[in-house]
């Protein structure tokens, strides 16, 4: 079999056809022509990165594979980049939330990558008071409550304390407007 001579493979056309040529050591030769499928079952490299995301006022944020994406690649070229999770809510708030990449490229091989998303609460509450009136009591003092000055405070994440001060009166007080101060701390750590 060593005497067989010389091989050639020409590509023929555009099309994946080849055809090949075998030469013996006389000089006869003999051609046929074969179909070559080529295939891509190479994996992209799929490599992400931890993200932050931050919630608006309505206690809703998102992030996308492109913005988790971190230097994926594929020699033939990727055809989408995809999060297990995209969304985000208050619930999701303090958590380092385990996500997916995953790479697909332009011949369907897929490749994963975990990531963190941290998801950030920094909108502050709502804060909104009312006007109230204090009547004393036959010792000259009054008081008021969160209640008395609280006229719909609000926030997406959830409201933890409010507090009023000053929120006791006596007879020095009688006859002015007394400024008050209505603090809102929402489940977050926002003040208002």
């Amino acid at each position: 079999m060593s005497g067989l001579g010389a091989h050639d493979i020409e590509i023929t056309g555009l099309s994946n056809n080849v055809l090949l040529t075998v030469t013996d050591i006389y000089g006869n030769s003999s051609t046929c022509e074969a179909a070559v499928t080529v295939v891509d079952d190479t994996l992209p490299i799929a490599i992400a990165q931890d993200v932050v995301v931050q919630l608006d006022a309505s206690g809703n944020g998102s992030t996308s594979g492109v913005l988790v994406n971190n230097g994926s690649s594929d020699v033939c070229g990727i055809a989408s980049l995809v999060l297990n999770q995209n969304d985000f809510t208050c619930a999701d708030v303090g958590n380092a939330n385990p996500v997916i990449l995953t790479v697909t490229d332009v011949n369907g091989n897929i490749a994963t990558a975990p990531a963190n998303v941290t998801v950030i609460d920094g909108v502050a509450p709502n804060a909104i008071t009312q006007d109230a009136v204090v009547v004393l009591d036959a010792n000259g003092n009054g008081s008021i409550t969160v209640a008395d000055i609280n006229n719909g405070s609000n926030d997406a994440c959830g409201i933890d304390t409010m507090t009023v001060s000053p929120n006791t009166f006596n007879c020095s007080n009688v006859g002015v407007d007394n400024e008050v101060t209505l603090t809102v701390t929402d489940n977050n750590g926002n003040v208002s």
